[in-house]
Formats: structure tokens, C-alpha cells, sequence
């Protein structure tokens, strides 16, 4: 059994030090391009949130039966093959349950079948060898620290819809200096520790 202290240390790890996107540059896609509205980017995000939690808790099993049928070679097709399963689910959802949701998300939601920080924290929870504690946690809170980066992404595009700049830099060019200033803020929790 996990201690409390190590779930606690992927955790933070997952959500701050080592984000998918400001952090690994995983998921930039979606990030870009579903944060212009708050509302919107906080619905991929839990979105990717709840695919990332639940892709770690099925892939892991999964991991351990092909490793034990020395099927390994066959984990990226297999992961992807779940993620994408996860996606029509978690779309399925959101077309009957909230439309509105569905119709600004628009080509993004599909999108995360092939949104790399998915498939990034299932590889990176085989190759890191966490057991089934640490998968989920690395899962979820990885997932939370993509709401989290594009909430904040999100937020300051916003505003800097009313702001004054440069013609040159009006639109997505000041958009991708934000989100570099983001990450590199985010930068600063690199030399956090956990005890």
C-alpha cells in the first residue's frame, strides 16, 4: 500500500512541477484552441480530467496482463484503442446530457482520442512502474493540472481580448506569448519537494 506521502508527492508533481501542458508540452492542441472562454476550456478540462483518471485505472490492468503474455510491444495500440473508446463515451455523454457544452467544444471533444497527454500519462504510468494507487492518482491529477492550465490559460485570454497591443501580436501570436509566460511562471515549482 502507497504511503499517503508518495500519492501527496505524484500529486503535486502531476499538477504543478511536471503540467502536461506547461510543463511536457503535451496536449497544446486542445489547450490552444478550446481556451478562449473560461466556461468552454473548463468543460475539455474535465473532460480530459475524467478520460485521463479513467484511462490510467483501465490501461493499468490492461499494462499488467500484456506484460505477463510478454505482449508489451502491443501497449501503445492497446492504449490508444481504450483512450479512444473512453472519448465516444464521455461524448456520448455530453451530446444527450449538455448540448451546449457539446456544440463549443465542437471538434476538440474527438480530439482527445488523439490528445497526447491521454496517451502520455498511461505510457508514463507503465514506464515510471506505478502500481494501481499511483496510476490513478498520476491520472487524475494530471488531468487536474490540464483543467488547471487551461482555466488559467483561458482567463487571461480573455482579458487580453480588451487589452492594447501591437497589430502584429493581436490574436493568436499574443495568445502563444501568454501561454509561454504561463509556463514559465509554472517553471518555478520545479525545485518543490515533498517530505
Amino acid at each position: 500500500m502507497e504511503s499517503i506521502t508518495s500519492l501527496l508527492a505524484i500529486a503535486l508533481a502531476a499538477i504543478l512541477v511536471n503540467n502536461f501542458v506547461l510543463s511536457q508540452f503535451l496536449g497544446i492542441c486542445p489547450f490552444m484552441g478550446v481556451s478562449k472562454k473560461v466556461e468552454t476550456a473548463l468543460g475539455m478540462g474535465m473532460a480530459v480530467t475524467f478520460v485521463m483518471g479513467v484511462a490510467s485505472a483501465v490501461n493499468w490492468p490492461i499494462n499488467e496482463l500484456l506484460n505477463k503474455l510478454n505482449l508489451g510491444f502491443m501497449q501503445t495500440v492497446t492504449f490508444i484503442l481504450v483512450i479512444a473508446s473512453l472519448v465516444q463515451f464521455v461524448e456520448m455523454f455530453l451530446q444527450k446530457s449538455m448540448p451546449a457544452l457539446y456544440e463549443s467544444l465542437g471538434v476538440f471533444l474527438p480530439l482527445i482520442t488523439t490528445n497526447c497527454a491521454v496517451l502520455g500519462v498511461t505510457l508514463q504510468n507503465a514506464q515510471k512502474g506505478y502500481n494501481f494507487g499511483e496510476s490513478l492518482t498520476y491520472g487524475i491529477t494530471g488531468g487536474l493540472g490540464f483543467l488547471l492550465a487551461i482555466v488559467l490559460f483561458a482567463s487571461v485570454r480573455e482579458r487580453l481580448e480588451f487589452a492594447k497591443c501591437p497589430k502584429c501580436f493581436e490574436g493568436f501570436p499574443i495568445a502563444l506569448v501568454a501561454a509561454s509566460l504561463i509556463s514559465l511562471a509554472f517553471l518555478g515549482f520545479s525545485g518543490l519537494k515533498v517530505w
